[in-house]
């Protein structure tokens, strides 16, 4: 059967509004505290001055109770495997100046706080730069390394590792100076109608968090568990894969992995969550 571009746009309109009006049943986040390795993290506060919430909370609090055990404990945590493996590959050396991780950076908590800044500005290339940006950095300018794609298994175990350094410290990315046309950059992106089904990000994350929409619980849509290992997926996933994935659900074309824009909106999303705890590696459904 042939769908139209009407059928299509009252499909799409059919469920905005079920959404909007409570078609599906509201179950806002959960009360339970976040323990990991006996450090407390903080999974919801109060949202800063000019946020659209006035609560934040972590996608944790929106996870079914099996979900949430298995970040709960690191042995558990699927993600840990990737993290085990990338504590090999930061003492492996690679590249033409035969030099390891490790030969720069004496210990892997050398990276302590950082993950919690990004995407923060790199005044080299005038422009912001994410996690990956700064592993590659370091491979293809100190170690004479091949870049790693950024969906890569070595990419995302060794963003896991130097993200769990960060662990428990709090999401404070800069959104002024030169950073500020980037957050508003992302902003724009965050709030445009995009895909055949005309929604933005703010449709489900802001407008309807808590909603159940068939099996998926939606939360804020928060960014500070990344890389998260999904269950869905059977492994670990950046940033900006989830983002590829929600704009792939809506039926628009995606930015690539890398882009200018998804690392615009990977600020800008930061930027929201300002305050919460950093996560790395999260679990989710």
């Amino acid at each position: 059967m042939k769908i139209g571009l009407k059928t299509i746009s009252a499909l799409a309109c059919t469920l905005c509004v079920s959404v909007a009006v409570g078609g599906s049943a509201y179950a806002g986040p959960d009360d339970s505290s976040l323990i990991i390795e006996g450090q407390n993290i903080a999974t919801d506060v109060k949202a800063p001055e000019g946020s659209a919430f006035d609560q934040l909370y972590s996608g944790w609090r929106f996870r079914a109770t099996e979900t949430q055990s298995l970040q709960e404990d690191d042995f558990e945590n699927p993600a840990f495997v990737a993290v085990d493996q990338a504590i090999e590959e930061f003492h492996n050396v690679d590249g033409s100046a035969g030099k390891s991780c490790a030969d720069c950076h004496s210990d892997v908590s050398d990276f302590k706080d950082v993950r919690a800044s990004l995407p923060r500005w790199n005044a080299k290339t005038n422009k912001p730069e994410t996690l990956e940006n700064i592993i590659n950095e370091c491979r293809t300018e100190r170690m004479g390394a091949k870049a790693w794609k950024w969906e890569s298994t070595q990419m995302l175990g060794m963003t896991a590792l130097v993200g769990l350094q960060s662990r428990g410290s709090a999401v404070n990315v800069q959104t002024d100076g030169p950073m500020a046309e980037w957050f508003e950059r992302g902003k724009k992106l965050y709030y445009t109608r995009v895909g055949q089904l005309d929604m933005s990000c703010a449709h489900c994350h802001e407008n309807n968090f808590g909603t159940m929409i068939r099996a998926d619980h939606l939360s804020q849509g928060q960014v500070n568990g990344f890389p998260v290992y999904r269950l869905k997926w059977q492994g670990l996933g950046s940033i900006h894969r989830r983002f590829k994935g929600c704009m792939d659900n809506i039926r628009a074309k995606p930015y690539k992995r890398g882009s200018d824009e998804f690392i615009a909106l990977e600020l800008y999303v930061a930027s929201r969550g300002a305050g919460l705890s950093v996560e790395t590696p999260s679990v989710r459904n």
